[in-house]
């Protein structure tokens, strides 16, 4: 069902035990095939300084290290998804039956599965209420983003989306790997850039008069004036890559990582491979259980969300999918 949180809002096949043979590219980015077949990077690990000035939950600013890892070069496709379902009969949250035993008070007749797909409105009464633009909707999931009359054919090289939490840790235990820690993604997307830096990629919104990322042009909600040539999801690769050769981690779909989610954390995080606290806690939502989402969406803007800015943190309900909420998946190297 639809979560209050306006974090995404804005926000067993036999497979082989190993990864193909390590290659290296010409620009020295070392790559290598997950199981799933996925183009994997190789993260260096190192020290950096973890979170943002702009962001009262991503305070202090802190050092933090991480090991070396493999990470996906882009976020899981359509295609890779349908890859995972076929191999297991994976059903997800937003196409399994609902139980009324969970939803006390409610008619039964409203308990249907879909989820939540973002619409724009003719117009709204301010920006406080995200409700205003999303909607939840009968038949929306992976295989139709959007509600049953839309498809997921010709999209295929897109991300996948209105996967909950559980759904993607499925996806990654099923492909041999798992979820980045937010630490993990934070570092992958900073790629080494200066902490002073307003996103991943630089200082500027755009190079040569073109857009870095996929994210929300025009008045949000009701007018997208989509400069970036994208209304919802674009292809995979379609935006430069980083310096360590990753693509979208900003814009696109926020992705989920491991960690549950308080605002509090980091002023007791470990420096050492952080992997989020024991427990969730939202003070705007304290009895739902939130996992982080990092980078941000097509649906992120100066107006409203700008939660896709560097070091920032967004947040998801776990049983809530939406068409903007994707994943990638992370390696341990042996």
């Amino acid at each position: 069902m639809l979560s209050m949180d306006s974090g995404a809002m804005c926000h067993n096949s036999a497979i082989p035990s190993r990864f193909a043979a390590l290659e290296k590219s010409n620009d020295s980015i070392q790559h290598i095939k997950g199981q799933d077949q996925a183009e994997m990077v190789l993260i260096p690990g190192g020290s950096f300084q973890m979170g943002s000035t702009n962001f009262e939950d991503a305070q202090p600013l802190h050092q933090v290290k991480v090991n070396a890892f493999y990470m996906d070069a882009h976020e899981v496709t359509n295609a890779q998804f349908s890859e995972f379902v076929k191999a297991t009969g994976y059903k997800t949250v937003a196409e399994r039956e609902l139980d009324p035993k969970d939803f006390p008070g409610a008619d039964p007749a409203l308990l249907v599965p879909g989820s939540a797909v973002f619409s724009a409105p003719k117009n709204v009464q301010n920006l406080q209420n995200h409700l205003q633009w999303w909607e939840y909707i009968p038949g929306a999931n992976w295989r139709h983003p959007e509600g049953p009359n839309s498809q997921i054919k010709g999209k295929e090289n897109h991300p996948v989306t209105q996967v909950a939490y559980q759904d993607a840790e499925a996806y990654a235990k099923w492909a041999g790997k798992r979820l980045p820690t937010e630490a993990e993604w934070e570092f992958a997307a900073k790629a080494g850039k200066h902490q002073s830096e307003t996103y991943y990629w630089g200082s500027e919104k755009l190079e040569d008069g073109k857009w870095l990322a996929n994210i929300y042009q025009g008045q949000f909600p009701t007018k997208n004036s989509k400069e970036d040539g994208f209304e919802t999801t674009a292809p995979v690769k379609s935006f430069p890559a980083n310096a360590y050769g990753l693509y979208d981690m900003e814009g696109n779909v926020w992705e989920w990582c491991s960690d549950y989610y308080r605002p509090d954390y980091y002023q007791h995080s470990p420096k050492d491979n952080p992997k989020g606290p024991n427990d969730s806690y939202d003070p705007q939502e304290p009895g739902t259980v939130k996992r982080v989402q990092r980078g941000g969406s097509f649906l992120c803007n100066d107006q409203y969300c700008e939660r896709y800015k560097a070091g920032s943190r967004g947040k998801g309900e776990i049983n809530s999918p939406t068409n903007n909420v994707g994943f990638r998946c992370v390696k341990d190297v042996k």
